[in-house]
């Protein structure tokens, strides 16, 4: 019998269409027609310093399918730039073939067989072993930072408050870290755990609100490869508005591009010679502040999900974008000289967990804090006969299910599912589990509420949600995707102004337009307001799959998006 490993590399072989040029050497490998572990992970090291990135991880520890998006626009200045392309337009962009390696990690191009073909994807167990090897390789060298969004995302991280993630961080080696949803276990879990920390948790731009002073130390200074380097924290900037308030009433947040720049300015006056921002700004607002700060040598940035085969330079910062979920992680390699970056060498590793070898001593960690909850996360939920995912600027699959089980789950004419980014897909044919659900849902503020809203409050929200996503400023984006919708349709053009975005709301149960002063019986959840009152949206789900066993979701057409 041929082993998945095995016919991994032969699939491989078949589907060899990689032509010159590609970026990577995984990439070369594919065009070899062969795909082993040396191919991904034997960069030839370079210079004196190495920066491993990882970000956006949402607490998954297994690997797993992650489907990129289709449609992830920009507007203003960075219409068309990327990371704003998708499928074949990516492909063009960064010279990558169809049907290669490359192409199934870093598209949604002909996902579910490409899926088929290349298997899952991530796994902490894969990461250990991607991290102990370059470590091997540049002991004295090597920096291993962690952009934030670790603690939530999964039942496991929910069920020990992020402890389960603490742990697998602690045995990876972690450097640094920065935050976002880590904040929604409240002030007094976050600070528990960050007490708990033999790393430094780095958040400068995030203060003590009573005091109006740093709340977390802003940097910390590094010796590697006989380098001084700084690394800057950058907690996400609009954690408050984003997520719960009430949960973290005493610190505040903020780009504080002042602060950035004078906290470089300290570092470089300590003697750094080379100045990293560990940011989870998200990557337009990251390209903006590297525009207007000196001093500044590296971003990894985090929160928007961007994975990118190449790094992107403004002026002389170079911006490096590591996807999410586990599937990357990031190698940078730099030539540090006399207080300045002489150069630089750089691989995005693809972690194919059918490829990669799973360093034992983390499987054995990961086995064990599973261990008490694996019957419930093994527990079956229904089939489905369609590709279940979230990522995209409009719809998501995996949200359409969220928003049919709260319609006819909560007896609502309109359903609203948050636009989140995390949350992993599941192929056609496939179980819909336990873990499933709770990968897509996993969060402390789930209830689902059912209330009466106009449908001007619906216009609002919707409008509201747009900017948030299309403002040709960067500084007023909050990341994130559209709010889902279900039970009703409606246009949008994200180049319109504030107010304008949203048109032609219809009911879709009657094909009515929807009326401004009419109420609606609405059902969401992850609502920001404290004391919201409902069940949590993953029973809510589950009651629904019980009823509805086998699942078939077709992309919505609901939303027409005018250019």
């Amino acid at each position: 019998m041929i082993s998945r490993r095995d016919f991994l590399v032969a699939s491989a072989a078949v589907a060899g269409l990689a032509g010159p040029g590609l970026t990577g050497s995984w990439s070369r490998a594919a065009a070899q027609q062969a795909l082993t572990e040396d191919d991904l992970l034997g960069m030839q090291g370079y210079g004196n310093v190495t920066l491993l990135h990882l970000t956006d991880l949402h607490a998954q520890l297994m690997p797993l399918y992650f489907r990129e998006p289709s449609i992830n626009l920009g507007v203003g200045e960075v219409a068309g730039l990327p990371p704003h392309l998708t499928g074949k337009d990516f492909l063009q962009r960064f010279g990558i073939e169809a049907g290669t390696p490359e192409a199934y990690a870093l598209t949604s191009e002909d996902f579910v067989s490409l899926a088929k073909t290349y298997g899952r994807m991530g796994g902490v167990d894969r990461i250990a072993r991607i991290v102990k090897r370059i470590r091997a390789d540049r002991p004295d060298n090597t920096l291993f930072l962690d952009g934030g969004d670790t603690w939530q995302g999964s039942y496991t991280a929910q069920q020990t408050q992020g402890q389960d993630m603490v742990e697998v961080m602690n045995a990876l080696g972690v450097d640094a870290m920065t935050a976002h949803w880590e904040f929604t276990y409240g002030t007094d879990r976050v600070t528990e755990l960050v007490d708990s920390l033999p790393f430094p948790f780095l958040c400068g731009n995030v203060y003590d609100a009573e005091w109006d002073e740093p709340a977390f130390k802003a940097y910390e200074m590094f010796e590697r490869g006989g380098a001084q380097v700084a690394v800057i924290g950058q907690a996400f900037p609009y954690t408050p508005i984003a997520n719960p308030r009430y949960m973290i009433p005493n610190w505040s947040f903020g780009i504080r591009e002042e602060d950035v720049q004078a906290n470089i300015d300290k570092a470089r006056a300590e003697g750094a010679e080379l100045v990293v921002l560990l940011s989870h700004n998200g990557f337009d607002v990251d390209r903006k502040l590297a525009s207007r700060v000196t001093g500044l040598d590296v971003i990894l940035s985090g929160h928007t999900h961007d994975a990118l085969p190449d790094v992107i330079q403004v002026g002389q910062t170079l911006i490096v974008a590591s996807g999410s979920n586990g599937k990357f992680v990031s190698r940078l390699d730099l030539d540090v000289r006399d207080g300045a970056v002489h150069g630089y060498s750089y691989n995005l590793i693809p972690v194919f967990s059918d490829v990669i070898e799973p360093d034992a001593d983390m499987t054995a960690l990961v086995t064990q804090l599973r261990e008490p909850f694996a019957a419930d996360l093994a527990r079956e939920l229904g089939r489905t006969e369609t590709l279940l995912y979230r990522r995209g600027n409009f719809n998501g699959t995996f949200d359409d299910l969220i928003c049919q089980a709260l319609l006819s789950q909560r007896d609502a004419e309109i359903a609203l599912s948050p636009g989140f980014r995390w949350g992993t897909s599941v192929l056609p044919g496939q179980a819909i589990t336990f873990e499933d659900v709770h990968n897509a849902t996993a969060m402390t503020y789930p209830a689902a509420y059912r209330s009466s809203m106009s449908g001007q409050m619906l216009k609002d929200i919707l409008e509201d949600v747009g900017d948030n996503l299309f403002n040709p400023d960067p500084y007023y984006q909050q990341g994130g995707d559209m709010v889902r919708v279900g039970g009703m349709g409606y246009s949008i053009d994200p180049t319109a102004a504030m107010g304008s975005r949203i048109s032609d709301m219809t009911l879709l149960s009657t094909g009515e337009p929807i009326q401004a002063d009419r109420d609606y019986i609405v059902s969401g959840w992850a609502s920001v307001n404290e004391g919201t009152e409902g069940p949590p949206v993953w029973d809510v789900v589950e009651n629904h799959l019980k009823e509805n066993p086998v699942v078939s979701v077709e992309d919505t057409s609901s939303v027409k998006v005018k250019m």
